[in-house]
């Protein structure tokens, strides 16, 4: 005896093309919501990098004018620590783990659709 997915594929074919397109939209979402949550934390990473960069710059820049002026002025220390807060917090953003919810309904449609065809083949 046919399996009934066979019987389906001859006589409805664009029942197949419908669920088979359904699915790529599916994941299509899917992707674009896990694509979002790795750009954003690629970008953390980078505003990351580049504030420590900036906070090596200017911690430099404040001790040498510190030293050659002879005189400490508290601005010498603001600049640098607000780039330095601005890394930690950046640093941080960027070291969470990715959320492990993605690719969640496609995995519960394939687990229903799997369960339907077993079905499916133990009466025919």
């Amino acid at each position: 005896m046919i399996h009934p997915v066979f019987s389906v594929l001859v006589n409805r074919p664009d029942l197949v093309v419908e669920h088979a397109a359904a699915y790529a939209a599916l994941v299509r979402q899917e992707a674009s919501t896990a694509g979002t949550e790795v750009a954003c934390r690629g970008l953390a990473w980078g505003v990351a990098a580049l504030s420590f960069t900036a906070f090596a710059v200017l911690s430099g820049m404040a001790l040498m004018l510190g030293t050659l002026l002879s005189q400490f002025h508290w601005v010498l220390i603001a600049v640098p620590a607000a780039t330095l807060a601005l890394a930690l917090a950046a640093w941080q953003r960027a070291r969470r783990p990715l959320s492990g919810r993605h690719f969640h309904e496609l995995r519960t449609q394939l687990d229903a659709d799997a369960a339907t065809l077993r079905q499916a083949g133990g009466q025919a």
